[in-house]
């Protein structure tokens, strides 16, 4: 059976082991990718298992355009290909859903979606239009989250759906490094490291994580606090340290290669994603918590969204919108390196069992064969 997905996230090159993955474990499947040679900023980053599999690097219009963009060679591709399915790795309401689920309905071909969207939402037109198209004309779906797929549901999409997130995390790269090691490369050396990866932005709850870190690094000095990525929040908490006095207790990273991303995972102590649920956003999944999980690194959450589901018994849940019981949660993580192993070690564990990348391109491959078993035109 051939499968063609298209996914502009797969410029990413850890993100194509998912790929490799799919065209390794059964060898009555092959999966080809249609991928921009860029997006955005981000150029794709080859990798040497690349020839592995049909892989086409094809321009899309309106590159960098979230759910905007369009690829003007992927009708040619799919005839080229001929694939029995076409994998639509991208939201129901977008201008490429939309596109390849009409090309694939004019050849008579099955597609698949995938969605993030754990909020109800109306779309204006013309998104509202291409929705109820890819709705009405799509054979299946995969949400990456419960609330993904009730969503859908209520949209009137009454064909299978399953739950699973849209890639998983490259156990060869997060992984327990020497942790000493790297914190001194990092000098981080005699440091307990509360750490923070992502967007610097209101809504991922960075008020609660200096509000609960505050009073731990007044008492300790030996506590850093360390936050990876950009954003305005950079600047705020900034300021904050310095007026606090405590700015040598606090370091912002904004910018870390991908190569060095799991270095940084493994000079964390603990990470922390304190996300806020807002109207229009709330946690589709944490990609970092799995990162941070697989390098055996002992993780805090809030309750926003798919958070909990996530760490399950691999960290710490606590509510959102509560520095205190952030600040509690920490402050147990840093009297007791026996919970952090522990925590680490459970962690780990649960991004094995149901987060690595085989084990997504192993449930993806389920879904692609029980559509191949209960859909005639497959």
């Amino acid at each position: 059976m051939r499968v063609l997905m298209i996914s502009k996230a797969c410029v990413t090159q850890s993100y194509r082991t998912k790929l490799e993955y799919l065209n390794q474990l059964d060898p009555e499947f092959e999966v080809g990718l249609v991928v921009p040679p860029s997006w955005g900023n981000l150029n794709f980053e080859p990798r040497t298992t690349d020839g592995d599999y049909p892989l086409y690097l094809s321009p899309v219009l309106l590159n960098g355009h979230n759910h905007f963009h369009v690829y003007p060679e992927l009708k040619s591709i799919i005839r080229r290909y001929r694939p029995q399915l076409l994998h639509i790795d991208e939201e129901h309401y977008s201008m490429v859903t939309y596109q390849a689920t009409h090309i694939a309905e004019r050849l008579h071909i099955p597609s698949l979606f995938f969605t993030w969207q754990n909020i109800y939402k109306n779309y204006p037109w013309p998104f509202s239009s291409m929705e109820t198209y890819v709705l009405t004309h799509a054979t299946a779906a995969i949400a990456g989250n419960q609330e993904a797929k009730e969503i859908i549901r209520k949209k009137g999409f009454h064909h299978s759906i399953w739950v699973i997130p849209q890639f998983g995390t490259d156990t060869n790269l997060y992984y327990p490094r020497d942790k000493a090691a790297i914190k001194k490369t990092w000098n981080l050396e005699h440091r307990f490291v509360i750490g923070y990866v992502g967007r610097l932005v209101q809504e991922k709850g960075l008020d609660d994580l200096w509000q609960a870190a505050r009073p731990l690094l007044k008492q300790h000095s030996d506590i850093l606090l360390l936050l990876a990525g950009q954003g305005p929040w950079a600047d705020i908490i900034r300021q904050r340290a310095e007026a606090e006095h405590l700015a040598d207790q606090l370091r912002i990273l904004p910018w870390v290669e991908t190569r060095r991303m799991p270095e940084v995972m493994n000079g964390l102590d603990v990470l922390v994603l304190p996300s806020h649920t807002t109207p229009r956003w709330k946690e589709q999944f944490g990609r970092v918590l799995t990162e941070a999980m697989a390098s055996a690194v002992a993780v805090v959450g809030s309750s926003s969204g798919e958070i909990p589901h996530v760490i399950q018994d691999g960290g710490i849940v606590v509510a959102e919108k509560s520095p205190t019981a952030l600040l509690k949660a920490l402050t147990s993580l840093y009297d007791s390196p026996g919970l952090r192993a522990d925590l680490g070690k459970f962690g780990r564990q649960r991004v094995l069992d149901d987060y690595s990348q085989e084990i997504i391109a192993r449930n993806t491959l389920k879904i692609y064969r029980d559509l191949q078993e209960n859909h005639a035109r497959i």
